[in-house]
């Protein structure tokens, strides 16, 4: 078999990025890291690195997620490569994006110390390395399209949560108000919501219940539902 083609061809890098969305319970933030190396050393960057010769690309994406976060089994997306010819000074490296959803109170507030990570609401981003400001919006109009139909912004949310903590989200995630008696009728029309007998008490006198995602139930009705907002 004859791969001179093969050995004569150009190496080029490939790299994973990994852009990650928390909620805070007001805010949509992404979590950056400040780059440890050069070129761009001490500048803000989205996580990554580059793709070993013993692992495909999802298992280096989860691979860079679990270094930054120490979590896993989270939401993550293939989102698409990036491959301008002069995106990286040093070489040439072809990135394939990824996005993931974490519960940001469950991040490993040592691993943000050990790798100067820090959560940014998108509005306040600083500027970022490379193309690393458009992967970012990339992903930010990705999340948008699949929480229109997909119940994947749960994933930003804890277990429990209430239903105007819920909206919340959804209005952080659009950058727009939601009428609320809409939202709420919308939302338990879904039926994959379960009410908890228990209340949070810290926003209000009267408090609010708490709800639960019910992801058995969404299994069995998905096809009917067209959208969640």
């Amino acid at each position: 078999m004859d791969l001179s083609s093969y050995h004569n061809h150009y190496r080029i890098l490939v790299a994973v990025d990994c852009i990650i969305f928390g909620f805070d319970g007001t805010q949509l933030k992404a979590l950056l890291i400040k780059r440890g190396f050069e070129p761009e050393k001490g500048k803000w960057s989205l996580m990554g690195g580059f793709v070993r010769e013993d692992e495909g690309t999802d298992e280096a994406a989860n691979r860079v997620l679990h270094q930054l976060t120490g979590m896993k089994g989270i939401y993550m997306e293939q989102l698409c490569a990036f491959g301008d010819v002069d995106r990286d000074p040093a070489g040439r490296v072809i990135s394939i994006a990824y996005f993931a959803l974490i519960n940001i109170t469950d991040y490993n507030k040592q691993l943000q110390l050990e790798h100067e990570a820090k959560w940014f609401p998108l509005s306040e981003s600083p500027e970022l390395i490379f193309d690393h400001q458009k992967l970012l919006l990339k992903a930010q109009e990705r999340l948008r399209e699949k929480v229109a139909c997909d119940p994947i912004g749960f994933e930003l949310l804890p277990p429990k949560f209430t239903l105007p903590r819920l909206q919340s989200l959804y209005e952080a995630i659009y950058e727009m108000p939601f009428d609320r008696r809409n939202f709420i009728k919308k939302m338990r029309s879904l039926g994959v919501l379960n009410k908890l007998n228990e209340k949070e008490r810290g926003s209000s006198r009267k408090g609010a219940y708490y709800y639960e995602f019910n992801n058995q139930h969404y299994n069995h009705v998905y096809k009917s539902i067209k959208k969640f907002v």
